[in-house]
């Protein structure tokens, strides 16, 4: 049964490459989206980003990771204070919200000093 399992997995994998190279194989794709930018259509949202490299998208994709990120913490910061007023006197209770509230208070400021970080990096060393 192992054997049938492993089987299946490596001719899945092998498939899935085999359907992804296809068109690419025959020359039905044309790789290289900017052969098409032209002064007429310059202005056109592919051909803006013909510029981009790749540190335009790793600011983007840390910048967005840091945000959700920091809205996540925001959110616990405001679940220990509902925690912390419902608890009613409970020491267990009053513990686990004030712990709450200290962890998402420090994940917040790493967030922020990580996005300062990044971003101080990515202009700084271009």
């Amino acid at each position: 049964m192992k054997k049938i399992k492993s089987f299946a997995i490596i001719l899945g994998i092998l498939f899935s490459f085999g359907i992804a190279n296809i068109p690419i194989a025959t020359g039905a794709v044309d790789v290289n989206i900017y052969n098409a930018c032209t002064d007429a259509n310059k202005d056109s949202e592919v051909c803006a980003h013909k510029s981009d490299n790749i540190n335009t998208y790793i600011k983007s994709g840390i910048n967005i990771i840091l945000y959700i990120l920091g809205a996540l913490a925001v959110v616990m910061i405001i679940f220990s204070g509902i925690l912390y007023t419902t608890s009613g006197g409970n020491a267990a209770t009053v513990t686990k919200a004030k712990d709450t509230l200290l962890y998402s208070v420090v994940g917040l400021v790493v967030a922020l000093c990580s996005f300062a970080i990044v971003n101080f990096v990515l202009m700084n060393f271009k």
